[in-house]
């Protein structure tokens, strides 16, 4: 009932509300005029509805109805996904897939999406897309959707082909460790072309595995422009569309920094990319929803999760970034500037596998000198689980974590004292071990502290801490010519795709570096990074990267000056295990066009992902804990930038 109320809605908002866009009719070409600037030419929309699976349910009739789409994307995955979708499709193979875009996504709004011809693009099938596309098309019949042409794109999953690549010696990309025996989920990201092809041959709905993110909407680009597969700027411009808006809210005003600026969370507006065929791009969302669209909401965006920002490297095309240019429209972002190279002949693989078991207990716990009681608590409760593993002949935990939340225990030395004597902390005590019988005898042992040991320890977060399975990440590069990447459409094979090769290895570009900035001038003035500059962080497997961007060009010299690689490491040096070389930890690249830096931070995650024992195990905070870094010996900021 509530759904069904909740389509009415947005359908009688759809009627009342006008588009953003004036269409101006100029030499048989449709110009669509944001503010001072104008896309010409043939243009396309793009909504995307889903950043990860789990996203709110609101999206997608918020873009269906208001949002003048052509087309709509969902993004599902990431590496872990995968592997609990294996994990799903190895109880039942019906399962494997996202069941959220069948059942919340799309059924419900799937007359709708066929009579307004929108199509839809989405890589829910995760490690099993026939049946996605399966559970689709029974629920198409259902709403009385009769001719629903699905497309299935497959090829990305190589677990079939796990002994033979066990016997070709690869190696991890990064740390040159030998392929694993325990290998659980191994999928290729498969590029935008096969996603094109099945436009191209009528499909309503493409369902894909795994594929880069941004291909979800690369391919509508390419179907819609015909664009050439060696057009690199332009492919290069649609993977920057792609990615601007892959991850859903993250680029109209989810987790932005100034988030104290965004109205109306409850109804954030998601992102819409309209795109020219010469690859101009124009950042919006539909009209009446909340959130920011703006220069730094899309910045920081651009910068999330891509390594170096003068190579991001995609199987369709490498991306330069660096003198991408943003343009605020009122309410929308005009972007222009990207520049593309050949992309390699080789996809990446990522897999995961088993790596022994984990458990992780919190509890809450008040009164005086809250943290020194929860330190001695762990420190109680790991000493009686290591007498009871000698007693069962066991050995010692892998790894243990511990930390007092509230006492700023994730800052390491840059945590403020005052904080030690809070009376309000939560204990958080991680454990891995190889043995799943090691960890049953640790999870029965939280619970006896709130009797035996340490006053005010109140509750057990979620009771008795699960034992569960540790996946770590393996990534490697596999040869393109060896993928057998087939589309079918409602059930039936219709062709097998054949990738583009590059002819020749292009040497790729260095990029723009800042040079020639004037020398900062001295001040008595100290700013915290957050009075100059916006920051977003996140994770690459075990690495993070932090994108800064300045509030004003003026900044960039003292920001230059300050926040180099080695201060950034030093700012974060609690998080390096002894093992990572020094002066190997911290690359900054810089970014002239959106006057910002990126910096990548290599193996600071404590394993990454669910590997991690740690409370920020994706690097979710490090962007956040930086703005309190001080920019020193400043003059006034108002006389900078006037």
């Amino acid at each position: 009932m509530a759904s069904c109320a909740y389509l009415r809605l947005f359908r009688v908002n759809a009627f009342k509300t006008k588009s953003l866009l004036t269409p101006i009719i100029s030499n048989g070409q449709t110009q669509r005029s944001y503010s001072n600037q104008t896309l010409s030419g043939k243009t396309v929309r793009i909504g995307c509805a889903s950043g990860f699976w789990g996203d709110t349910a609101v999206s997608a009739p918020q873009l269906i109805y208001g949002g003048n789409i052509q087309f709509l994307v969902f993004d599902y995955l990431s590496e872990i996904t995968m592997s609990l979708l294996t994990a799903a499709k190895q109880k039942s193979p019906e399962l494997g897939y996202a069941p959220d875009f069948v059942q919340v996504s799309m059924a419900p709004y799937l007359k709708d999406i066929k009579a307004k011809g929108v199509r839809v693009v989405s890589n829910a099938g995760g490690v099993n897309p026939d049946a996605c596309a399966k559970a689709l098309l029974a629920a198409a019949a259902k709403a009385g959707v009769d001719n629903l042409k699905v497309a299935v794109i497959t090829g990305d999953d190589l677990m079939s082909q796990k002994t033979s690549l066990s016997e070709q010696g690869i190696k991890e990309m990064d740390s040159g460790m030998n392929f694993p025996k325990t290998v659980h989920s191994m999928n290729a990201y498969i590029g935008a072309g096969p996603i094109a092809r099945a436009l191209d041959l009528g499909a309503d709905v493409v369902v894909t595995g795994r594929c880069v993110d941004s291909a979800l909407a690369l391919g509508p680009l390419l179907h819609t422009f015909k664009w050439s597969p060696k057009d690199y700027d332009k492919l290069a411009a649609g993977s920057l569309a792609g990615h601007l808006i892959e991850c859903g809210a993250q680029a109209t005003g989810g987790i932005f920094t100034d988030w104290h600026k965004v109205p109306d969370w409850d109804n954030i507006g998601f992102p819409i990319v309209e795109c020219a065929d010469n690859g101009d791009i124009v950042v919006t969302k539909p009209p009446k929803t909340g959130g920011l669209v703006n220069t730094f909401t899309v910045s920081e965006q651009l910068l999330y999760e891509i390594g170096d920002p003068r190579s991001y490297m995609l199987p369709d095309v490498v991306c330069d970034f660096t003198n991408v240019s943003l343009k605020d429209m009122e309410g929308s972002v005009f972007v222009s500037g990207a520049k593309g190279m050949p992309p390699s002949n080789t996809y990446k693989v990522s897999a995961t596998y088993a790596d022994g078991f984990r458990a992780t207990a919190m509890c809450p716990v008040g009164g005086p000198r809250a943290a020194e009681k929860v330190h001695r608590t762990t420190e109680a409760i790991l000493k009686r689980c290591r007498t009871l593993f000698k007693a069962l002949k066991l050995e010692d935990f892998t790894e243990v974590n511990v930390a007092v939340l509230g006492s700023e225990d994730m800052y390491g030395p840059m945590a403020s004292a005052d904080l030690k004597a809070s009376r309000e902390v939560a204990l958080w005590l991680a454990v891995h071990h190889q043995q799943k019988k090691a960890l049953e005898v640790f999870v029965r042992e939280i619970a006896p502290a709130g009797t035996g040991m340490a006053p005010g320890l109140t509750t057990i977060v979620g009771g008795r801490p699960r034992v569960a399975p540790v996946l770590k990440l393996f990534s490697f590069l596999h040869d393109k010519k060896v993928f057998k990447v087939d589309i079918h459409m409602n059930g039936e094979f219709v062709e097998t795709y054949k990738p583009t090769m590059t002819e020749e290895v292009v040497s790729h570009s260095a990029g723009n570096k800042y040079d020639g900035l004037a020398a900062p001038v001295s001040g008595s003035h100290t700013y915290r990074l957050e009075d100059l500059a916006v920051t977003r962080s996140g994770d690459k497997g075990n690495n993070a990267n932090i994108g800064v961007v300045a509030r004003h060009p003026a900044y960039l010299p003292y920001l230059q000056q300050s926040l180099t690689a080695q201060a950034v490491e030093n700012y974060f040096s609690h998080l390096y295990e002894d093992s990572v070389p020094e002066n190997d930890r911290v690359i900054r690249y810089d970014v002239p066009g959106i006057h910002g830096f990126n910096f990548l931070l290599k193996n600071c995650l404590g394993g990454g992902g669910i590997a991690s024992l740690r409370t920020d195990p994706q690097g979710k905070a490090l962007g956040q804990m930086l703005l309190d870094f001080p920019i020193r010996d400043m003059p006034e900021s108002s006389s900078l930038v006037k």
